[in-house]
């Protein structure tokens, strides 16, 4: 036995590796080596300490003391493609079908500050997700869509101050209050920087805008959620399991940094943060994953900013795992999708997206997305595991995966710290080049045929895939664009230019701003809503805030 040092001291001896483990044995995804059978000496830990009731800290068996006894997990499936119209049938037909939240996917011109009619956005509107240009495309989007009652996720980051202000100026204008609407902004910037592109400022300028939006949605947006910090992003560009959870720490600490010292204190925002992980195929890892993930988070948020018991649990959105669908024999990934919801749902995950079984050749269709759906109902209503919480805990073999996760991901969170935290990482390109090693070690090992992919490379067949439709991007690009031309055309242009100059004018207080940093600067979000209400369009917004902020590029 060796001594085991968790992010909070000295707890209970923990086992070394489990007896009988010799080179050449079985690994986890991450490298962990599996014993053939597991006994009590390989989890010889305190109750109290590593795992306690659920609902206590560290809150290893889940965040609340009844979980999915006391209701089930939100059931939340990802949709947009198009145009806001289409995505508005689509989220009506998920609503009929039991879905209990919304969840938004943009296309990537929304994603990158780009209005439609730009010849920047020229072949990508509404490919990967819905174009969205005006206030008035969010009207049509949430069209008879009770947002009192339905809890909407925006998956967006750079601009996600500006798709949060129209979100709550399509409330406004409905009446309905800002304090009885509820959902997410994904918000989350610096994994943009090392996983998916979708930046537009330099960090310390998107670091000041997410920490204002921290203060304005803790001020007068109670039930929101003003960041969701993405692990499922650094999963899918090839990341371990280990450094899933080391590298969305390593950002989750630096914006509670920077909040803190932009004079929100820890208790005003902490309670609100939510995460986002991926579930993959290793049934009893991912499991493993999502019970460190608490412990974890709780030490840290304790050990680090004091923070209270209301602060220190872990709420997080899952999303199965994209990057493991294949286009060959896609219904395939009917029973790879059941496999990681049913790790979602026994890691004890707050709610879930199912992908769709076509989505590796295509945005999913209507029936794929139903289909998805049903998966989480019949693990909701019919397979028995909502009866009890945490089933799998006093396992010998995922309490000790558990421990080993949470050992690995501390370690590696470790060397973050020495260099400086999540951004120096990244400027240093340490996050980056570990994602990529990662990467290429695993398609390394499908091609050699270690990691076996049912119908990749073991038991093929010489069948096409499927044929999905598709719609007319051309006509829906060009429709789009009349739409957010005739918006400009029929709006107060005084007022637009007077909210832009507005907000040109506050931006310049901030870091990456052509100015000296104010001390107190002026909110932005107060100046983007009324930009919002003047009709002022995405791209607008966007380019008004590089005027004095720059567009960001890397080894700039």
């Amino acid at each position: 036995m060796s001594g085991h040092t968790s992010p909070s001291g000295p707890t209970a001896s923990a086992p070394d590796a489990p007896r009988g483990v010799t080179a050449g044995d079985r690994e986890s995804p991450s490298g962990i080596p599996i014993a053939a059978v597991y006994r009590p000496a390989d989890w010889a830990m305190s109750y109290e300490t590593e795992l306690a009731d659920p609902g206590q800290f560290p809150f290893t068996r889940g965040i609340q003391p009844t979980m999915y006894r006391g209701r089930p997990w939100t059931m939340r499936q990802y949709a947009g493609f198009g145009t806001a119209a289409e995505t508005n049938t689509r989220f009506k037909l998920l609503l009929a079908a039991g879905q209990t939240g919304l969840s938004v996917a943009f296309d990537l011109p929304t994603q990158m500050g780009i209005d439609s009619d730009s010849p920047r956005a020229a072949g990508e509107v509404g490919r990967v997700g819905v174009a969205i240009d005006s206030v008035d495309d969010m009207h049509t989007l949430l069209r008879d869509i009770p947002l009192d009652r339905v809890s909407t996720s925006m998956t967006i980051n750079a601009t996600a101050a500006t798709l949060l202000a129209m979100y709550l100026v399509v409330a406004e204008e409905r009446q309905v209050p800002w304090d009885k609407v509820s959902g997410t902004i994904q918000n989350d910037i610096l994994k943009e920087y090392v996983a998916r592109g979708t930046y537009v400022y330099p960090p310390a300028a998107s670091l000041a805008l997410v920490a204002d939006v921290f203060r304005f949605c803790a001020d007068h947006v109670p039930g929101w959620n003003p960041i969701s910090i993405s692990g499922y992003h650094i999963r899918e560009a090839g990341a371990t399991a280990v450094q899933e959870l080391a590298f969305t720490f390593g950002n989750a600490i630096e914006y509670v940094t920077r909040a803190i010292a932009a004079g929100v204190p820890v208790e005003r925002f902490a309670p609100r943060l939510s995460f986002f992980f991926a579930s993959h195929n290793d049934l009893f890892e991912e499991v493993a994953k999502f019970r460190a993930a608490r412990r974890i988070y709780a030490r840290l948020m304790r050990d680090r900013f004091a923070a209270s018991d209301s602060s220190c649990r872990l709420r997080f959105h899952t999303q199965t795992g994209g990057v493991t669908l294949t286009a060959q024999q896609p219904l395939n990934n009917v029973v790879r999708v059941a496999v990681q919801s049913l790790a979602a749902t026994l890691g004890g995950t707050q709610s879930l997206h199912t992908n769709g079984y076509d989505e590796a050749l295509a945005l999913p269709t209507a029936e794929a997305a139903t289909l998805a759906l049903r998966t989480q109902q019949i693990l909701a209503f019919e397979s028995g595991l909502t009866s009890t919480v945490d089933p799998l805990a006093g396992s010998y073999y995922v309490e000790h995966l558990t421990w080993e996760l949470e050992t690995r991901a501390m370690a590696l969170l470790g060397q973050i710290d020495a260099l400086g935290g999540a951004v120096a990482a990244i400027e240093a390109g340490f996050i980056q080049e570990e994602i990529g090693r990662s990467a290429y070690e695993h398609q390394l090992r499908i091609e050699r045929g270690e990691t076996r992919v049912v119908g990749v490379n073991c038991f093929t067949d010489d069948a096409p895939p499927p044929v999905i439709a598709k719609p007319d991007f051309s006509a829906l690009e060009a429709d789009q664009i009349a739409r957010v031309r005739a918006g400009r055309a029929s709006r107060d242009g005084a007022r637009a230019e007077r909210a832009l100059a507005g907000l040109r004018a506050a931006a310049a207080g901030y870091d990456g701003g052509s100015g000296p940093r104010d001390a107190a600067p002026t909110a932005l979000m107060p100046l983007i809503i009324e930009a919002v209400r003047a009709r002022g369009t995405v791209g607008e917004i966007a380019d008004t805030l590089v005027s004095v902020w720059g567009h960001f590029r890397p080894g700039a």
